[in-house]
């Protein structure tokens, strides 16, 4: 049953980090641009972001943030205005980066720095762990699939497991390090074959931070009016 428990965990972990979104984008314009281990920083930087807010969760402090109707629509505003300053240096990432290199070779990556502060400022990611994050540490059942981005519905009803079990939290974020290892090494070997990959990503990456900035920037101002 434990095992069971911690492979559903991660089977959750995974569901949850691999939708395409800005975080992926940054991990894969660090992955192509400046190699693995910059990659795998930028999915640490969104992961840490996730171990904070557990803890937050285990003392309650993420909950207060329901009690300012404000909070959301700013953090809507904030969190756009990040993905579009991030999308200025993945163009120009796109401009110069013509191949795929290897690890150190351009410069400081501060892919960390960027999946953090947009973690902290998602309300995506905030309301996850008001909602289910909650519900994983209550004893208490979990429907884990149905939380997938954009595929719950159709997954409703697949898997359900016990919450409240250290061994689910265990392999809940053994799935999001798992994703973050295996993304950007998938990424960088590609890199290596195409030599178009490197700007053609970056490119890529850039147009979903812009996508979801624009999103972001008009839902807070919805919320707002």
């Amino acid at each position: 049953m434990t095992l069971t428990t911690a492979l559903a965990g991660v089977i959750f972990g995974l569901a949850l980090a691999a939708p395409p979104g800005p975080m992926n984008a940054i991990i894969a314009e660090e992955s192509v641009v400046r190699g693995w281990t910059a990659g795998f920083r930028a999915g640490l930087g969104a992961m840490s972001a996730d171990v904070l807010f557990f803890v937050l969760t285990l003392a309650g402090a993420v909950a207060i943030i329901d009690r300012f109707p404000a909070a959301r629509p700013l953090l809507y505003l904030v969190g756009g205005l990040l993905m579009l300053y991030f999308a200025v240096d993945a163009v120009e990432e796109a401009r110069t980066a013509a191949t795929f290199t290897a690890d150190g070779d351009r410069g400081v990556s501060k892919g960390f720095q960027k999946t953090f502060a947009l973690s902290l400022t998602n309300p995506y990611q905030i309301g996850f762990w008001l909602t289910v994050g909650v519900g994983l540490l209550e004893s208490g059942t979990l429907d884990v699939l149905s939380h997938v981005p954009g595929a719950g519905a159709a997954l409703e009803g697949a898997l359900t497991v016990q919450t409240g079990s250290p061994s689910l939290l265990v392999g809940f974020f053994a799935g999001i390090a798992i994703w973050i290892a295996v993304y950007p090494a998938t990424l960088v070997a590609a890199g290596r074959r195409v030599d178009a990959f490197a700007p053609i990503i970056a490119a890529l990456s850039a147009v979903v931070l812009v996508g979801f900035g624009f999103l972001f920037l008009a839902i807070g101002a919805l919320r707002i009016v």
